[in-house]
């Protein structure tokens, strides 16, 4: 077997909608495959199957179902709900097998498939890799015969399940009477249960990015354009604002003032606030390499260790799970809480960071900023055909970038697993000597990327 995944990156397959990969017809043979390779025994086999707002996700949904009743699985149809709910009805419906149709942060013109295992969790590299191996064999004969086809119906009460799921996760005896929220659901899958379920537990809501078209999702809203959630909370002078992405299982929030509280904030915060209630399980939390040097200095003072692992939250809770960890995300905002949830949920997330707001009665300004985070600079080359990182010349820049940091910082280079992109990090105490570093390497790779091109 291939140990190179062609379909699947560091969060399921994506592309653009009605182009290789994300066609139709490679929807449905993912359907087929994953629904063999998921059927065992004689019970009758179940995937559940939600999405986000897109308009292609009207044409990527019909081919999986078909996929799915073709292996002779019953497909249960969630509709637009967040990713983390669908792990959860993975597992609370008995499923087999769970998807969810979303391209996340992506603009609308992208879509993607994820795939959760009965326990809902993402599936590993090996299960992806036995996947795409199914998918490129001829299985035909594989499929179910006539009469042991799968049937497909819709859930009607999903949403409702999620709801109260997300309302038991914040702290007993607590309520948020009285705050003033606005809550940006980036026009995406939570614009009907996170309103609700704010509303429900006593706030003010003001609610943006609720109106989906089948286009507008993540369009200048969400978690990756805080700006607008932050101009949303000065005017409507709300304590604290909340940014979702396409399938919510990302989230940045905005504190009183309008300004950003990242992923590596509201890790400190909470690990903080589980450590002092006892409530932390392991030595620590885990986050990634992208993760700032401030959040590790500050966990160190406070006794704990800071595990690192690759970009993507799927390796994330897999070192959680291995280490027997209850805390761990992304500076991004993928927040997992393993005692609720077993993927990143943003408005979990939020929800435990409300709780503590509650309990210190406090502005959100001076509760969120839990350490002072290291100059950090983050750029984005974009490239066509094969990643420049395989020139030597590129690779001997990023040794003379580490040079001149000379141990005061780091510098962390790496491809998207989403897109044909170069992510180029550096972070240090020096923020001129950061910024110089960053940019002198995207200009390098840039160029590196420009002649290959042009001798394509």
């Amino acid at each position: 077997m291939s140990k190179t995944r062609r379909l699947f990156g560091t969060d399921g397959i994506r592309g653009k909608a009605n182009t290789d990969p994300m066609t139709a017809g490679i929807a449905l043979r993912l359907g087929q495959a994953a629904g063999l390779l998921f059927t065992r025994g004689e019970h009758r086999h179940r995937v559940v199957i939600g999405k986000d707002t897109r308009l292609s996700g009207y044409m990527i949904e019909p081919a999986l179902t078909a996929g799915f009743i073709g292996a002779g699985m019953d497909v249960t149809l969630l509709g637009p709900l967040p990713t983390p709910a669908v792990a959860m009805l993975t597992r609370s419906l008995r499923a087999d097998l769970g998807v969810m149709i979303s391209a996340s942060h992506n603009p609308f013109e992208d879509n993607g498939i994820k795939l959760f295992g009965p326990d809902g969790t993402k599936l590993s590299d090996e299960r992806e890799l036995e996947i795409e191996a199914l998918m490129d064999s001829t299985f035909a004969d594989r499929l179910a015969e006539s009469h042991l086809l799968g049937r497909a119906a819709r859930l009607d009460d999903a949403a409702g399940r999620y709801i109260e799921v997300a309302k038991a996760s914040f702290p007993r005896g607590l309520r948020l009477d009285g705050l003033r929220i606005v809550v940006d659901c980036a026009n995406g899958a939570a614009y009907k249960v996170a309103p609700t379920v704010l509303w429900e537990l006593g706030a003010t809501v003001i609610p943006v990015g609720v109106t989906p078209d089948g286009f507008n999702i993540n369009k200048g809203c969400g978690s990756t354009e805080p700006a607008f959630l932050c101009t949303q909370v000065v005017e409507h002078g709300a304590h604290l604002g909340i940014a979702l992405d396409g399938d919510a299982d990302r989230v940045i929030i905005a504190d009183e003032n309008g300004e950003v509280v990242d992923g590596d904030q509201i890790l400190a915060l909470i690990a903080r606030s589980w450590h002092q209630a006892g409530t932390l399980l392991g030595d620590g939390i885990v986050a990634t390499v992208m993760s700032n040097l401030g959040l590790e200095r500050h966990l160190t003072g406070l006794g704990l260790r800071l595990h690192r692992t690759k970009v993507g939250d799927r390796y994330v809770a897999e070192h959680m799970r291995a280490s027997g960890i209850n805390v761990g995300g992304e500076q991004s905002g993928h927040l997992i809480l393993s005692d609720f949830a077993t993927t990143g949920d943003g408005l979990l997330a939020a929800l435990q960071v409300l709780g503590v707001l509650v309990q210190r009665d406090r502005p959100a300004s001076e509760v969120l900023q839990v350490f002072q985070p290291l100059p950090q600079r983050l750029k984005n080359v974009r490239f066509a055909g094969v990643s420049p990182l395989r020139e030597d010349r590129v690779q001997a820049a990023i040794r003379g970038a580490e040079a001149r940091l000379n141990g005061t910082g780091r510098v962390l280079i790496r491809e998207s697993g989403t897109e044909p992109l170069v992510r180029v990090m550096a972070e240090g105490e020096d923020s001129i000597l950061v910024a110089e570093v960053v940019d002198s390497l995207c200009e390098m790779i840039a160029e590196v990327a420009r002649v290959r091109e042009a001798a394509q």
